[in-house]
């Protein structure tokens, strides 16, 4: 990796970091780092907006999703503008632990981030295992109602997938998968926005309410439950191993990658959560697939647009895990990798292929084993997202750049931390009740996944 580039080399990543040299390499363009942000935050958690709406309805639901927008573009352009600064300053941030360390001078800070992430990273290689497996089945028993293959039999199909795409040596090389991701994120949108229309003009669709609970406690367990999922969905706390990737300078590319980014979310974020709302209103599912897909009746779209989304939906998640699974690629190989070795060295090679392969066959273990794991990672997404991408890059911006104390930048930051630890509680509160609602239908090794 280039580091020579008019910093103090005592204040860059060591030249020994095998870590920042073979996974985190700088080489990219700000495009590129705008399809691993899209990868990042555009995913199948995108059905599940028509249900934070319901909590909410119309006018407070999308006023709080553009809100929410707005302050997570917000706090990622902070965190950006807080790792150049610390680049200018001769002290360039790779990782997010090393950054919150840094600016806070805190050593626990440091493992207090290790923490956090490896909680999302490793939820989310779980959950998407999990869930790739379940569009799996769901594709096999359209074709053979009553075959033989179980859960377990797609996860282990899922898992060689990603154990052979993780070979893939760094974030970089990730690039032209995320660009398809990014693709296909749009065209699983479009198909269920066109899926919602004809669903809302189907003689089978169930009538449409949009009122809110009459039980003044249960709407306000709804509307803190709904903000909770709005703020988890558009988490993603890498952002700095994002933006490690882009070749310096860095000043203003990330920018142009936000932008990328967020043009994807509002074509993307608004049309589901739209249609399918207005489709199924109070009826609709947590996942909007399964309002088309139900149980008993017919389905409410052609079965083949469902099932192509379906195939859209797997092969996004095949990237999700992949783009997760970096930052512990990083920490594996900042200990086990040598980078005065070749990247496709025997001596780099062999250790690389052995720590992803049993760290993926470690998620796909916990994903056989608690299939409900979606509540977990509910849990986990509450207490994780809201820390790194809505209250510690205010912190990290008014401490480095320092705004004066009483300007409106400083009291905004302030304002946005107060208000989204307390949305954190409420998020883990709520997701925890979930967790214990749906305790009696957990069972491990279940073949049924929980949603």
């Amino acid at each position: 990796m280039d580091v020579d580039h008019g910093l103090s080399p005592s204040k860059l990543p060591s030249r020994t970091d095998a870590g920042a040299a073979l996974v985190l390499q700088s080489k990219g363009t700000w495009w590129h780092a705008g399809y691993h942000l899209t990868t990042a935050i555009v995913g199948p958690t995108i059905l599940t907006l028509p249900y934070a709406l319901r909590g909410l309805g119309w006018g407070l639901g999308l006023a709080l999703l553009t809100a929410v927008a707005a302050v997570t573009f917000y706090a990622y352009l902070l965190m950006s503008r807080v790792l150049e600064h610390c680049e200018m300053e001769g002290r360039r941030h790779i990782r997010f632990r090393e950054l919150a360390a840094d600016v806070l001078g805190s050593g626990w800070m440091l493992y207090f981030v290790v923490c956090i992430q490896g909680a999302i990273n490793t939820g989310v290689g779980i959950g998407t295992i999990l869930l790739a497996a379940d569009c799996l089945e769901i594709m096999y028993s359209a074709v053979i109602p009553k075959g033989p293959l179980k859960l377990y039999h797609f996860i282990i199909i899922v898992t060689v997938a990603l154990i052979l795409l993780s070979q893939l040596p760094s974030f970089h090389s990730l690039r032209h998968i995320n660009f398809a991701s990014l693709l296909l994120s749009i065209g699983y949108a479009i198909l269920v926005v066109v899926g919602c229309i004809n669903a809302g003009h189907s003689e089978n669709a169930p009538q449409k309410k949009y009122s809110l609970d009459s039980s003044k406690s249960n709407r306000s367990f709804n509307a803190f439950n709904s903000i909770s999922i709005l703020a988890s969905i558009f988490g993603n706390g890498i952002l700095p191993e994002i933006q490690a990737t882009v070749a310096p300078p860095v000043a203003g590319k990330m920018l142009k990658g936000l932008l990328l980014c967020y043009s994807v979310i509002f074509v993307t974020f608004y049309s589901v959560a739209i249609s399918g709302y207005w489709a199924f209103g109070n009826e609709v599912n947590s996942n909007v697939l399964q309002s088309l897909m139900p149980d008993s009746g017919l389905s409410l779209a052609p079965t083949w647009l469902l099932g192509l989304a379906v195939i859209f939906i797997l092969l996004q998640l095949l990237a999700i895990g992949l783009v997760y699974s970096q930052v512990t690629y990083e920490i594996m190989e900042k200990n086990s990798a040598d980078v005065n070795q070749g990247t496709f060295s025997k001596r780099n090679l062999i250790p690389r292929i052995i720590l992803r392969t049993l760290y993926m066959i470690f998620c796909a273990f916990i994903a056989a084993m608690l299939p409900f794991f979606g509540d977990i990672v509910g849990v986990v997404g509450a207490i994780g997202f809201i820390p790194l991408d809505f209250i510690l890059p205010m912190l990290l911006y008014n401490k480095a750049i320092k705004p004066p104390g009483r300007s409106l930048t400083f009291l905004f930051n302030m304002f946005i931390m107060v208000v989204f630890t307390g949305v954190g509680i409420m998020g883990a509160f709520s997701t925890i009740r979930k967790l214990v609602l749906d305790a009696s239908q957990f069972k491990l090794f279940s073949n049924n996944v929980v949603n």
